[in-house]
């Protein structure tokens, strides 16, 4: 397939790490690292989104991240893509429906830090991705207990699966999530855009 268009064999468990990647750094490495680990994944790919509409600012131009991203994260099992600006979508939602209507077969996992669980209910048709897909959850500094307090967490709350039987995350039908532990490493992107500013 073309390179904005990542190859998936139908059976296959994708994780999905969406993200402006701006820039992309040593905690996105470490994140997805563990998802492949932890949540039984045949493969990650990273979605380096246009833009993020719920940030005022625009990040870097696409390819430079996307550039950035691919020698940044070198692992067989990894796929740095730019898919979201080809399918034109704007939205988690939009961009999980193209997706599995692209990839009939494939199981997606929609993966995130435990920080965007605690605010994920401002996503646009956030319970639908809830519905759609399972949702492996990373706990990152100071974001467990404001992720396990959240809208979300509580309105799912019987659909989590304990960290101890995480690798079975992307087997079972949606809604599934589980959060799971892991060493942490303090990395964010808007720090590091912070200290290039000064």
């Amino acid at each position: 397939m073309r390179d904005d268009i990542p190859f998936a064999r139908p059976g296959q468990t994708i994780g999905l790490l969406g993200g402006s990647f701006d820039p992309p750094h040593a905690g996105h490495v470490h994140i997805t690292r563990e998802a492949l680990k932890r949540f039984g994944l045949d493969r990650v790919w990273w979605l380096v989104s246009p833009g993020n509409p719920l940030k005022p600012h625009g990040p870097a131009p696409l390819h430079e991240r996307i550039t950035q991203a691919r020698a940044l994260m070198q692992h067989p099992r990894v796929c740095v893509t730019g898919i979201e600006a080809r399918l034109g979508t704007r939205y988690t939602a939009q961009t999980l429906a193209a997706l599995v209507a692209l990839y009939p077969g494939v199981r997606f996992v929609w993966l995130m830090g435990a920080d965007n669980l605690a605010q994920f209910h401002r996503w646009q048709d956030w319970d639908w991705i809830m519905d759609a897909v399972p949702v492996g959850v990373l706990a990152r500094p100071g974001s467990r207990i404001s992720a396990r307090l959240s809208p979300a967490a509580r309105r799912y709350r019987s659909a989590q699966i304990p960290g101890s039987a995480s690798h079975l995350l992307g087997r079972v039908a949606a809604p599934a999530w589980c959060l799971i532990n892991i060493p942490m490493m303090p990395h964010s992107s808007s720090a590091i855009r912070a200290q290039r500013r000064e």
